[in-house]
């Protein structure tokens, strides 16, 4: 399925004056503008290429990649202003808009705001908005101590710095666990090491997997003692079961219940483990 706003794969169908007609699928044929085309181009390869509406609100296909695709947050830098909204560069021939009614304060040229990409489904035009909280997920969110997740750098404050979790969720790195230098607009990689009470998710930048198989090692051999020293599950198991009953992922429940193995803690057995004795 070709989208709009993203980088796609794409039939060359043939040459025209302007360029290559790439084949869209449900959008019919895209143009490839000729100064995107290079000579290894052929008719019947493919290419992959980014999809947006051009000035001429038509859609074209181009080599060129963006700051961030539609999904995504990003922090922009003003470029202009109109009666239509402000224009934010992000990284393409044509400036992204960010229309008055997404805007939360009068945006400055030169100066960069924190928005959130999308597409206008009544247009087909990319747009992007400032009123970031109607973008983000409002059910509880449900990570595991130690789990991996994407983190988008908003802003540094008095107690570390603001991120967006999947860009589903509020988060907070604490000065306390910054390792290493970050920049507000990154994306890159963090481990969810609390969830608040407030459904914000608390942060670590670094989480070795020894520490991770450690405290997972605790809660497997606690449940096993508050089950009367066996449970039915073991690295037979399926991925879903482990998920439901460990908030962990299979990979992480079979290296801890290999660690509890090898300290003579627990016997594995087909149908499950249970203590040593």
């Amino acid at each position: 399925m070709i989208e709009i706003g993203y980088n796609n794969k794409m039939q060359i169908l043939r040459e025209c004056p302007n360029g290559l007609m790439l084949n869209g699928e449900d959008l019919g044929e895209i143009l490839m503008p000729k100064r995107y085309v290079t000579p290894d181009m052929k008719v019947g390869s493919e290419v992959e290429a980014f999809v947006y509406t051009d000035s001429e609100d038509r859609l074209v296909a181009i080599t060129d990649v963006p700051v961030a695709h539609v999904g995504q947050f990003a922090w922009l830098e003003c470029v202009q202003t109109s009666k239509v909204g402000a224009f934010l560069d992000w990284g393409l021939e044509k400036d992204l808009l960010l229309p008055f009614s997404e805007q939360k304060d009068k945006p400055s040229v030169g100066r960069k705001y924190f928005v959130y990409i999308y597409l206008d489904q009544t247009t087909n035009r990319i747009v992007c908005s400032q009123r970031l909280n109607k973008f983000l997920d409002p059910r509880d969110p449900k990570y595991y101590h130690g789990e991996r997740v994407e983190i988008f750098i908003h802003q540094r404050t008095e107690l570390g710095y603001k991120v967006i979790v999947d860009n589903s969720h509020w988060g907070m790195i604490y000065n306390s666990e910054m390792f290493r230098e970050v920049h507000s607009g990154e994306y890159t990689y963090g481990y969810v090491n609390k969830i608040r009470e407030d459904n914000r998710i608390d942060v670590m930048l670094e989480k070795s997997s020894a520490k991770l198989v450690d405290s997972t090692e605790e809660i497997i051999y606690k449940k096993l003692q508050d089950n009367g020293g066996s449970l039915p599950y073991s690295d037979k198991s399926s991925p879903d079961d482990i998920q439901r009953v460990f908030g962990i992922s299979k990979k992480v429940f079979k290296k801890a219940i290999g660690g509890l193995y090898k300290q003579h803690l627990i016997v594995i057995e087909d149908n499950g483990i249970r203590i040593a004795k």
